[in-house]
């Protein structure tokens, strides 16, 4: 079994009164209108809503990848929202793996080597990390396509690769921006599934989706229309 360590089990993510606001023009444009909300370890929580509505800027900024224009963001305690854009790299290379609608996989790296990146990130030995990358390739399903480049694989083999890149490092949370989007229905109910198993070992798992089946899957359904929470 591919095991998390054992500080996932005690991260939270706490956002409390986030907006974010992007200039553009008069009136400014409000994505986030006072967002809270908290995310226990072990939990997988389906953001759902509208297009628009501030899925993805509230997922960038829980990864770090953005800072809110006021509230906090506390991720295992620590405020990301009031770090520098090194602390929040910090944060996004040790705590959080993301995963991306489109892959994001370096087409001219074999699978193992776009697996391994974040581990080559956090310099860790290349016995290790090779050792890590064959287990979460092996758990992913995937293990006999290590050697292959991304455009080798279908699209739901791409996937599995992107997820096993987000959580070879064993980050304590995981953010996936319309995960199933591009696949088939085989493919994203697999995909689902190994979610909801990443939840169980302890790892905090959000979703911004608009399908059904991950929302049903998740612990949690949180609903968003106009840059706010309304369930």
């Amino acid at each position: 079994m591919f095991l998390m360590p054992s500080s996932v089990s005690t991260t939270q993510v706490v956002v409390d009164g986030v907006s974010k606001t992007y200039p553009r023009g008069a009136p400014d444009a409000k994505a986030l209108d006072h967002v809270s909300l908290s995310i226990g370890p072990g939990e997988m929580v389906a953001i759902v809503g509208p297009s628009g509505c501030g899925k993805t800027t509230l997922l960038n900024l829980i990864g770090c990848l953005d800072s809110p224009t006021t509230g906090t963001i506390r991720i295992g305690g620590d405020d990301v929202a009031a770090m520098n854009e090194r602390g929040r790299a910090r944060v996004r290379r040790d705590c959080i793996g993301s995963v991306f609608q489109f892959f994001n996989l370096l087409s001219g790296l074999t699978i193992a080597a776009n697996v391994g990146v974040p581990l080559l990130l956090q310099h860790v030995p290349e016995i290790e990390a090779r050792r890590r990358v064959d287990e979460v390739l092996e758990r992913v399903g995937i293990r006999e396509q290590r050697h292959k480049l991304p455009d080798e694989l279908s699209g739901g083999q791409q996937q599995r690769a992107a997820i096993a890149r987000a959580i070879v490092h064993r980050p304590a949370i995981l953010i996936a921006d319309e995960p199933t989007g591009n696949l088939d229905s085989r493919n994203a109910d697999s995909t689902i599934e190994l979610f909801r198993s990443l939840a169980s070992e302890g790892q905090a798992i959000i979703l911004a989706t608009h399908a059904n089946e991950a929302a049903n899957a998740s612990d949690r359904v949180v609903v968003m229309r106009d840059g706010r929470i309304v369930n």
